[in-house]
């Protein structure tokens, strides 16, 4: 089984409701832990272009905003799951999600 890193940036207000999607889901398991995660501050930016419904910002201003990326991990399998998850616990209408290819040797 290939895992995966997951990277997503959100509102720090709403970190902690993306790490429990994560958790119903299945993702966040190390050993015999679960519910793993880190989260750190970063600043986020953006524009919303026209027909953008933004959570935060007005369309056509650019934004910057305290934002908090959590990572965790989860199995390839769950990625769909993991991605539907997400979407539907997170504020923003387009969220910020990466997954990437964890090497272990």
């Amino acid at each position: 089984m290939a895992r995966l890193k997951i990277e997503i940036s959100v509102p720090e207000s709403h970190a902690e409701r993306i790490i429990d999607a994560l958790h119903a889901v299945g993702a966040g398991r190390l050993g015999d832990y679960e519910r793993c995660a880190s989260l750190t501050r970063i600043t986020g930016t953006w524009r919303p272009l026209a027909g953008a419904q933004p959570y935060d910002g007005a369309v056509g201003e650019v934004r910057y905003a305290d934002e908090c990326r959590v990572e965790s991990v989860c199995e390839e399998e769950q990625a769909a799951a993991v991605l539907r998850a997400v979407r539907d616990a997170h504020p923003y209408e387009e969220a910020a999600v990466s997954f990437l290819p964890l090497y272990e040797p």
